[in-house]
This record gives structure tokens, sequence and C-alpha cells, in this order.
């Protein structure tokens, strides 16, 4: 008798909290998230973090992936640069026929095939574009390039023929999306259910299912400590770096399980297969596209430090195009009062607050990713900061005699 009514005052103490995590989902979160009743979408997060979440929509990571229109797509659908041409009589025209827009192909002038644009991929180097057909995703053959500042074929296509058929594989999806299902398809092709596509990376890609922190916080509103919902700030380093580098740390390796299912604070070894091409000993071969992850480990400023992606990095922030401001995070580090401040600053003077990135993160350009231009045009090389920290001395002569010029 005393047994079960131990056991009745433990399941009866239990309900309160049991309720409240079980009944999340249906305070202020979507009842059909297609991640499961655990997840409560990013509009949930705005009553508390309305600053962040307004900040974070306008950041690369957010707006990776999103709806193609005519306000979405970057590149022109004026007459005269609208198009791509391939040359031998071939191409590709942006046109907007009713309500819709189309990539459509031409050969000698004779309309071969048109897709609409549906979804937008990537914002600020480059913007890809993808269309649906029936369950599976396929990839346009001309993409946006902003080092252009116009339409360029897409990255790995033929430039002998125009082709509408290359499928989109789960992968891409994985670092471009927070999510979408498989749809079993035969003959080795890859489906995906349409209706369960989250576009971007949301809150809970970064911090995990918030239902349960969400219905937590509203019936707790004067508990301050997050409950529920993972941090960036309560992982160790590794934890951190593993975080960030399911999408950063290279094309060459593949996924062992899906990446939806990664958490923070998982080990990316249980996911993701490591790359065995012998480069990861050799971070001047690396390339620069996706490899972040990899590179920054290889840098004296990592190894000497306890740094980390988020030591440089606000992903809350739209920070990607201000090198002054990366070049004071350095600055933050390296002093004359710590003896390890740029052996250059005599001769960079005040010039020093905004070249460190120029001369020790140099932009390199992506083997992985090559952008032709139409024809007649010269084609321009898809450029990316390295995150080998390290002395670049030819970079350094650049920079000093850029800066000697803008003195003159």
């Amino acid at each position: 008798m005393l047994k079960k009514r131990i056991f009745f005052f433990v399941v009866i103490s239990l309900i309160p909290l049991s309720f409240i995590l079980t009944q999340c989902y249906q305070q202020g979160a979507p009842d059909n998230d297609p991640r499961g009743q655990v997840y409560a979408g990013s509009a949930s997060c705005v009553k508390c973090h309305s600053a962040i979440y307004n900040s974070y929509v306008h950041t690369a990571h957010f707006q990776t992936s999103g709806p193609a229109s005519e306000n979405t797509i970057k590149g022109s659908f004026v007459n005269g640069a609208n198009f791509f041409e391939y040359g031998n009589g071939l191409k590709v025209s942006m046109q907007k026929r009713g309500d819709s827009l189309y990539q459509v192909g031409y050969a000698n002038g004779k309309e071969i095939g048109a897709e609409k644009f549906e979804i937008n991929i990537g914002l600020f180097n480059a913007q890809t574009y993808l269309y649906w057909k029936d369950q599976q995703l396929f990839e346009l053959p001309v993409s946006y390039f902003s080092a252009l500042h116009g339409w360029a074929n897409s990255p790995g296509y033929d430039t002998t023929r125009i082709n509408f058929n290359r499928p989109v594989m789960k992968q891409c999806l994985e670092c471009h999306t927070s999510y979408i299902a498989d749809v079993p398809l035969p003959q080795m092709q890859h489906g995906f259910d349409k209706a369960t596509l989250i576009y971007g990376i949301d809150c809970e890609r970064c911090h995990g299912p918030a239902a349960n922190h969400v219905n937590y916080q509203i019936a707790n509103p004067d508990d301050r400590k997050a409950k529920y919902i993972t941090t960036y700030s309560s992982l160790s380093r590794a934890q951190k770096m593993d975080a960030c580098a399911v999408c950063h740390s290279g094309t060459k390796s593949s996924f062992l399980r899906t990446a939806f299912d990664f958490k923070m604070g998982d080990n990316l070894a249980a996911f993701k297969e490591p790359d065995f091409s012998g480069e990861k000993n050799e971070p001047t071969k690396l390339d620069v596209h996706g490899n972040q992850s990899t590179l920054l480990p290889s840098s004296k400023c990592f190894i000497m430090s306890k740094m980390d992606c988020g030591t440089c990095h606000d992903p809350h922030v739209n920070q990607s195009r201000s090198i002054a401001m990366y070049t004071q995070k350095c600055l933050n580090c390296h002093t004359e009062a710590k003896h390890n401040f740029c052996s250059m600053a005599p001769q960079l003077g005040a010039a020093i607050n905004n070249y460190c990135v120029n001369c020790h993160m140099p932009q390199k350009a992506s083997n992985v990713i090559k952008i032709g231009a139409s024809r007649g045009q010269m084609d321009a090389p898809y450029l990316l900061h390295s995150h080998r920290i390290a002395i670049y001395p030819d970079e350094a002569k650049k920079v000093l005699a850029f800066i000697k010029t803008q003195r003159m």
C-alpha cells in the first residue's frame, strides 16, 4: 500500500510539468509543423525576442532560400539585360509570362524549353534558382552572379547545351533550408514533399525544437533563465564548431544521417562522413567555399586562443559585408600592449583599422564553384575570404600598394 501511495504521489506531482510540455504546441505554435509537434515555428520567437528576430530575418542564413518572385530575384528581366548567351545559337531568356517568371531556352531563335522560377537559393555572392516538376526539384540553367552584376551559367553546367533536367539532391536542401520531407520515388530519383518545405535557416534549425521552451516561458514569465532550448553559450568549443561545420565543412564529405536531425550539442562525426582526400592536412589546398570550419582550426589564431566561429560572427546580424567590423575583431586581440600587434602598423598608419582581413584572410577564387559569363563578357571568379588566418606576403604587398595610391 505504501508503494502504491508513493507511486501515486510521484505521478500526480509530475502532471503540471508534463501538461506544459505536451500541450506547448497549442500555445502560439503551428499545429502542423512538418518537423513535429515539439517545434513551435520561428514566428513564436517574436514575442520575447523581437529585436533579435527582426535583425535575423535580414541575414544570409535566414534568406538562403525562399520563394522566387520579382521582389526576390536579383537579376534583370528588362529587354537587353534579361538573357544569357551560350554561343552557337543557344540562349536563355528571362521572361515574365502572365503572373509567372520563366527561364526560356532558345536554339537559333526557336524555343526549346521553358521552366518557372520557383525557389531562390543564395543571397549575396550569387543566386541560383529551382523549379518543381511533380515531386522532384530541378536547378535552372542560369544563375545571377553579383561580381558580373548579371546573369551567368549556373555552377557546373555544360556550356554547350541548355539543360533544364539537372535534379537537386537532398544535401543541397539540408544546408539551404530548415526542413523538407523525402518522398520515395522509383528508379533512384529523389522526391520531396513540397508541403513540408521550410525555407531558410530558421531559429529552431540552430536552437532545436522550441515548443516546450515557448510554453514554459509563457507559463513562467519571471523565470529569466532559458529552459528547454539550446543556447550557443552553453556549448563547449568543440560543440560550437560542430554546429557550424554541419554546413561549413566542405562539400567532399557526405552525410551518414540527414543533417535535418542534427541539433546543437550533437557530435558531427555521428552525422557526417569525414573527407579522406588528404587535403585536410594541407590547408592551402582546401577550397575556400564551404571549408571554413576546416581552415580556421589550422590558423595560429585559433590554436593559440579559445576563439570559435562566434568570436567573429554574430548569426543574428547581417554583418557579412562589413570588413571594417571584422577588422575590429582582430584588433581586440592584437594590441601593442600584448606585444602581438601588426609589424606593418607604422607603414599602414590609420589604414590598419580597415585592412587586417585583406592581408590575413584574403579573397581566394573557389575551384568548386565556377561561373561562366554570357558570351562576349569576361568570366569572373567566385571569390570568398579564406578562413585560414595567416601571413600572405603577396597580399600584404597589394594592400600597401593600394594604400600608397590612396595617399597620393
